[in-house]
């Protein structure tokens, strides 16, 4: 077994401190990669809180990892000692469903492998995430990255850029579409990147007026303050497609009343609540709700070349791992532009 170190939360009510752990020894197809980065996604504090009720104690959290690889198994082809490399929201899965077998792995339909909060194939052995010094993984679960880029960048790509990439990309959203973004946190602020990239004319629907100038630095075209009829009224019957990144509750109903016939709602932020959702904001126009959840391999391998070859990169604050509890609390204030990446030189 490989000593390892990183921070844990003991349980929903404790603040995260040092935990010291073990990975597994480096078999014939896995690479060791030491952790350079690991960004702070919300489901982090929403799985060390307990928040979804399926937290696995003690945790360490973290699936948005870059660093580099110190070892390579006898069988691995894919990779060599020193290569970059990326770890994402899951390390395994059961690779023979129908969903394993095309390429769709984040939607096992046997045993989907979560990078932590979760337990190996075994059904037993937990996993530990990114807020950590080193991690063990297959090859074929790993990601290359661009030696080009500004790695502590990178790193919220793994589930903020790939959670808004795959939807994006699976409902072929595009020139000619106008695309609401709604919330301009850490993934709305990819949601409109991505989406101004991909040629499409997006629009942030915010609560917030302070965020106007932020979102058309990002490449918004415009601009709507939800809690504001009157900057609502023209944009009833209006997008083809709006993509809600909130995790926080809100109304999906006020929403639906702005998509067009046969418009789509494509929903990728997860509120701890369910959502009320009238029936008669659906029926009128035809339009769909639908979810979306990262994306597979294949999907995020072509996500990072993409954002690579377009220098679309997260928007982060860089902080030393001693001061994640200060983080998680300021994510609950939406203090942060526009994702926390923990520097894990500093473990």
């Amino acid at each position: 077994m490989i000593p390892a170190r990183g921070y844990a939360a003991e349980d929903a009510t404790t603040p995260l401190g040092p935990f010291n752990f073990e990975r597994r020894e480096v078999g014939e197809n896995d690479v060791l990669i030491d952790i350079l980065y690991c960004g702070v996604c919300h489901s982090d504090l929403h799985q060390a809180r307990n928040e979804w009720g399926n937290s696995i104690f003690p945790m360490v959290p973290g699936h948005e990892i870059v660093g580099r690889i110190s070892r390579v198994g006898s069988g691995v082809t894919k990779f060599k000692e020193g290569d970059l490399a990326g770890i994402g929201c899951f390390v395994d899965s059961c690779r023979t469903c129908s969903s394993c077998q095309e390429g769709l792995e984040q939607y096992c339909e046997v045993h989907n492998v979560g990078t932590y909060n979760s337990t190996e194939l075994d059904g037993k052995t937990p996993t530990y995430g990114g807020y950590s010094s080193q991690i063990v993984v297959d090859e074929k679960y790993t990601l290359k990255v661009a030696e080009s880029l500004d790695l502590s960048r990178v790193a919220p790509l793994l589930c903020a850029g790939i959670t808004t990439y795959s939807p994006l990309r699976h409902w072929k959203v595009g020139p000619g579409h106008k695309l609401g973004v709604v919330g301009l946190g850490g993934l709305g602020h990819m949601a409109v990147k991505l989406g101004a990239s991909l040629g499409a004319e997006v629009t942030v629907l915010s609560t917030s007026p302070n965020k106007e100038a932020d979102a058309r630095a990002l490449g918004a075209h415009k601009f709507a303050v939800t809690r504001d009829a009157s900057h609502l009224a023209e944009y009833s019957n209006y997008f083809d497609f709006i993509l809600d990144t909130v995790s926080a509750p809100h109304d999906l109903n006020l929403y639906l009343s702005m998509l067009r016939r046969d418009g789509t709602m494509i929903l990728v932020g997860a509120p701890p609540e369910p959502t009320p959702l009238a029936s008669f904001s659906l029926i009128p126009k035809r339009a769909r709700v639908v979810g979306s959840m990262i994306g597979g391999i294949a999907e995020t391998q072509e996500m990072l070349d993409y954002c690579a070859e377009h220098n679309i990169l997260s928007d982060v604050e860089v902080i030393p791992i001693n001061e994640i509890n200060q983080a998680y609390e300021r994510m609950l204030r939406s203090d942060v532009k526009y994702r926390f990446v923990i520097d894990m030189a500093s473990l």
